[in-house]
C-alpha cells in the first residue's frame, strides 16, 4: 500500500477513534448530569418530612434556614471570580420580586406540609406545570393548544378526585388548598424565570432572592428555637444550597425536557419517604388524582420545547 494511503487510512482511524472517544465522553457526561439533577431532586423529596419534624412556626423555620443557606452562599460568593457578575441597583428589583413570590410558596407549600399528608402536599403542588401551561400564552406569547386544554381538565379533574368532591375534612382542605396555591406561585416563579433568568448567574440569583426572604421576614422573627437547629442547617444547606447547585450543574448539559421529567419523580420520592419516616399511607383518593396530574404535568412538557443544543 503507498504510504499516502497508508497515512489516509491511518488519519480516518484515527479521526473514528476521536469520534467514538467524544460520543463515549458526551454519552458520559449527559448520564452524570442526569445523575446531578436526580441526586437533586432526591434531596428535595425529603423536605417535607423534615419541616413537619422541625416543630416549629413556618415563618420562623423559613427565616433561620434561610440565613443558614445565606452564610454559605456568601461565603462562595465571595470568590473574586464572581464580582463582575454581580448585578447592578436597578436589576435588583429582579431578585426582589422573585423573593416575594418564592416566600408566598415557600409558606404555602410547608403549611400544606403541615396541614395534610406529605402526598397531598407534593402532588398538588405539582399543578406547576399545567398552570405555567395555562399562564404561557399570555406571558410567553405561546399558543393555546387542544394538548394545553386537555391536561387542564386533567389537572382539575386529579385535584378534584383528591377533594373527594370537596367533602375532605376540613383540615385535609386547607392542605390540599395550600399545596395548589404553592402551586400557582411555582408557576408564577418558572415564567418570572423564563422571562428574566438569563440576566443573572444562578448563585447570585439565589442570594439576592434568599436576602429579600429575609429582610421580609425578620420583623416577625422574636425567637431562636436551638431545638430545631438541626432543620435550620439541613434546610438552609442542603435543600437551599447544595440541591440548586447540583440542579443547576445538571442543567448545563441536560435539556430541559428531560429536567422536567425526571423532575416528576420528586413527588414519588417524598412519598416514600413519608412512608418511611413519618409512616403515612396515601389513601386512594390521593394517588389517584395525584396520578392525573403527574400524568396531566407530563403531558404539559413532552414535545412542549425542542432539545436545546448542549453546552460544551
Amino acid at each position: 500500500m503507498p504510504v499516502s494511503h497508508q497515512l489516509q487510512s491511518s488519519g480516518l482511524k484515527d479521526f473514528g477513534n476521536d469520534i467514538l472517544f467524544d460520543s463515549y465522553f458526551l454519552l458520559l457526561r449527559n448520564d452524570m448530569a442526569s445523575l446531578y439533577i436526580l441526586l437533586a431532586i432526591f434531596l428535595w423529596s425529603s423536605q417535607g418530612a423534615v419541616v413537619r419534624l422541625s416543630g416549629v412556626d413556618l415563618h420562623v423555620l423559613i427565616f433561620y434556614s434561610i440565613i443558614a443557606s445565606l452564610i454559605l452562599q456568601g461565603a462562595i460568593l465571595s470568590q473574586r471570580r464572581y464580582r463582575k457578575e454581580m448585578p447592578g441597583v436597578k436589576k435588583l428589583m429582579y431578585p426582589v420580586i422573585l423573593g416575594i413570590v418564592s416566600l408566598a410558596n415557600s409558606l404555602s407549600f410547608f403549611y400544606a406540609f403541615q396541614k395534610t399528608s406529605i402526598a397531598n402536599a407534593v402532588l398538588t403542588h405539582y399543578t406547576a406545570p399545567v398552570i405555567v401551561a395555562f399562564f404561557a400564552p399570555f406571558f410567553l406569547k405561546e399558543k393555546i393548544t387542544m394538548r394545553i386544554i386537555l391536561v387542564i381538565g386533567l389537572a382539575s379533574l386529579g385535584l378534584w378526585t383528591m377533594l373527594n368532591g370537596f367533602s375532605l375534612e376540613e383540615s385535609q382542605m386547607k392542605g390540599i388548598i395550600a399545596g395548589v396555591l404553592s402551586g400557582i406561585a411555582y408557576a408564577i416563579i418558572i415564567i418570572f424565570l423564563r422571562l428574566h433568568s438569563a440576566k443573572f448567574n444562578p448563585l447570585i440569583l439565589t442570594f439576592f432572592t434568599n436576602v429579600t426572604i429575609a429582610v421580609l421576614l425578620a420583623p416577625f422573627v422574636r425567637e431562636f428555637p436551638t431545638h430545631a437547629l438541626w432543620s435550620f442547617l439541613l434546610i438552609g444547606i442542603v435543600y437551599s444550597t447544595i440541591a440548586p447547585i447540583l440542579y443547576y450543574k445538571g442543567l448545563q448539559y441536560v435539556s430541559a425536557n428531560r429536567a422536567a421529567v425526571l423532575g416528576y419523580l420528586e413527588p414519588v420520592c417524598a412519598i416514600i419517604f413519608s412512608m418511611l419516616l413519618l409512616h403515612e399511607i396515601p389513601g386512594t383518593h390521593s394517588l389517584i388524582g395525584g396520578m392525573l396530574i403527574l400524568f396531566s404535568g407530563y403531558l404539559t412538557i413532552r414535545n412542549s420545547e425542542e432539545p436545546r443544543e448542549l453546552v460544551p
